[in-house]
């Protein structure tokens, strides 16, 4: 034999003997190989469980965020349509307050007394038109002060009333439903 071929012998027995050396390390009693083999299902069973325990909340919490989300829009949109003529009447209110004040000049002649009844059909049917999107005057002169709905930009004394009613109305405010549009401007007694 020539010494290559020597050497590739030599190196086939080491390698054998490697290989068999790493078998009987692996090779274990037939119980630990199955008790191992059902640690591994096991293991992977825990696995599989806990990502479909965690997809199903993922899968809850996605769920409850439509449902929010779809509730919320219901809303907005119930809310968008309750109060659609919100800035027509916000602009509409000094149209309001200029034909009360029109209103309350005295005519003195035949023709102003035919102008003021002809401002005054007009008046009441923009009122009657705001009424029907839901616009009332807040009431304040005899109430007691309330600062949701009332604006004390004066106070006076009258010993006849309570502390905290509104004396007088100095201008009118208004509600659409169940929104403040303008606070009445008050005035208070101490």
């Amino acid at each position: 034999m020539t010494e290559t071929t020597e050497n590739k012998d030599l190196v086939q027995e080491n390698v054998q003997a490697e290989n068999e050396a790493t078998v009987e390390q692996t090779e274990t009693p037939e119980e630990v190989k199955e008790l191992t083999i059902e640690e591994q299902y096991e293991a992977k069973l825990a696995e599989l469980q806990a990502k479909l325990d965690e997809e199903e909340n993922r899968h809850l919490r996605l769920r409850a965020d439509f449902d929010n989300l779809r509730r919320r829009t219901q809303l907005d949109r119930e809310a968008a349509e309750k109060y659609r003529a919100q800035s027509l009447l916000s602009d509409l209110l000094p149209v309001l307050d200029n034909f009360e004040r029109a209103l309350q000049i005295e005519p003195t002649s035949e023709e102003a007394v035919s102008i003021v009844k002809g401002i005054e059909m007009v008046y009441r049917s923009l009122v009657e038109a705001t009424e029907k999107e839901g616009l009332q005057v807040i009431k304040a002169e005899g109430e007691q002060f309330d600062p949701n709905v009332h604006q004390a930009v004066m106070q006076e004394q009258d010993s006849e009333k309570e502390q905290g009613v509104v004396l007088r109305e100095l201008q009118k405010g208004y509600i659409l439903k169940d929104r403040v549009l303008r606070p009445t401007m008050v005035s208070v007694n101490e």
